[in-house]
């Protein structure tokens, strides 16, 4: 049995691992990795292996670093199956299909450029016709409903609590006479957040742990902690008459914003002032929200069995056209906008911010983890010029970063997480972070008796 490292390896995006087992070749996740942008398409286009020899591939969850290149995948060969769960098959679909938009719209202004300085078009890495192809490959399951996606391998989805659907993966392998039990993470969610449940921790039976390491470094504040920030942010941008912009993942994140404002709102914390929800595809991933409420937790089901819309409330309106869109920045009134994309790299929040960020009385408000050469890593460390569509913007606008409200587990619960397999894990993989999350917690791993770490690199390989 081999285990290879392809993605999400000493950085957090692009997640993608090779396990080979009895001849076969399973692949757990098949993301985007997002940077730099020319780093980015050529790690992107080139597969350390032939998509053609990929027997299966299971997918934790739908975010885009996890997801995304799945149509590339299909275009360069690979015919198997994509196991996932229900939520997640129905977020998938929604979200390639506009990740295939985007790249055809990047490939369409990168050869604009290119051919005023006679240089050669470029081809989009996928179409949105291309990512429709992932839709029939798509194998649904249930939370612990167990299957064999290769011989020898029995797999089983467990709650994540990341982001609707979101799963961590069970694998139990047997090759000749000799059993392992593979524990993929995922992206590893929260206690006590709204919506969803909580995670599910791996058993003490695991040989062999691949886990995210996102928020290495240290603990989250309490989800109420970062209501009041959060609050008190928009509270005082609204007071001083300007717009928040939120750049926010479209898939999970706006959906807590959503639900956190309606609390606002019912509880007459905030001026009421029009909230938009401003993502096609945060408008379909909404809808599909509604339709998976197993994945809800209870006080999420309580509220819908009182016929309380968590996801609506009479001042937010999810903007559906380029027109609307537009509109929005020619207003000057208070409002707040949210919008993908979740790093600013791409979509309409790109202008929201640029014409926002020159007005001291705005705020961009950044509420996750921004990968480094993205413009939501610039803003988040406060850069005084920000270039936007080659035109370089003086920064006036204020900067509140609210961590808090993070999807992704931080050191206390990683620490937990890790604690669960220390008496039977023979290897323990820290994946989907960066060095300066892994090392403060490889330290706190070591002081609670965990053994067996290690930090594999980009397309390192372990026989296991």
């Amino acid at each position: 049995m081999k285990l290879g490292f392809h993605g999400a390896a000493q950085t957090v995006t692009g997640s993608m691992h090779l396990v080979e087992v009895n001849g076969s070749k399973l692949l757990l996740d098949c993301g985007l990795y997002q940077g730099k942008r020319k780093e980015a398409i050529e790690k992107n286009r080139t597969f350390p292996f032939d998509p053609k020899t990929i027997d299966a591939v299971i997918l934790s969850h739908a975010h885009v670093d996890h997801s995304g290149n799945l149509p590339n995948l299909i275009k360069q060969g690979f015919s198997g199956l994509i196991y996932c769960t229900t939520a997640t098959a129905d977020l998938t679909d929604i979200v390639v299909r506009d990740s295939g938009h985007v790249q055809e719209k990047q490939a369409q202004s990168a050869s604009y450029h290119n051919l005023k300085r006679g240089e050669p078009e470029v081809d989009p890495l996928y179409t949105e016709e291309d990512a429709k192809e992932v839709e029939p490959l798509l194998q649904p399951f249930r939370y612990d409903e167990p299957f064999e996606p290769v011989k020898g391998v029995t797999a089983t989805l467990h709650d994540a609590g990341h982001i609707l659907g979101s799963a961590s993966v069970s694998l139990k392998i047997e090759e000749k006479h000799h059993k392992k039990h593979l524990w993929f993470s995922g992206d590893i969610g929260r206690r006590g957040m709204p919506i969803l449940r909580d995670p599910v921790l791996p058993s003490d039976d695991v040989d062999i742990l691949l886990m995210e390491t996102t928020y290495g470094d240290k603990p989250h504040r309490g989800p109420e902690e970062a209501y009041n920030e959060m609050r008190n942010v928009i509270k005082r941008t609204l007071d001083r008459g300007g717009k928040v912009i939120i750049p926010s993942f479209a898939v999970g994140r706006t959906q807590e914003l959503v639900y956190n404002l309606n609390q606002m709102y019912e509880n007459n914390e905030l001026p009421k002032v029009p909230v938009y929800v401003d993502s096609p595809l945060a408008v379909n991933a909404s809808d599909i929200f509604r339709k998976h409420p197993e994945c809800f937790d209870t006080e999420m089901n309580q509220l819908i069995r009182d016929g309380h819309p968590a996801l609506e409330f009479k001042h937010l309106t999810y903007v559906k056209t380029l027109e609307e869109s537009k509109a929005l920045n020619e207003r000057t009134d208070p409002m707040i906008i949210i919008s993908a994309s979740g790093m600013a790299e791409a979509g309409r929040v790109v202008y929201h911010i640029r014409w926002a960020i020159e007005n001291k009385k705005n705020t961009i408000m950044i509420v996750s983890w921004q990968s480094p050469e993205t413009m939501g890593r610039r803003l988040a460390e406060r850069e005084p010029h920000i270039k936007i569509f080659g035109d370089t913007y003086a920064r006036r606008a204020e900067i509140a970063t609210v961590g808090g409200l993070s999807a992704h587990a931080g050191q206390d619960l990683l620490v937990e997480y890790a604690s669960r397999v220390k008496n039977s894990a023979e290897y323990i993989f820290l994946v989907h972070g960066e060095l300066r999350g892994v090392t403060p917690l490889k330290e706190k791993l070591k002081e609670n008796g965990v053994k067996h770490i290690f930090y594999p690199g980009l397309h390192t390989t372990v026989d296991l």
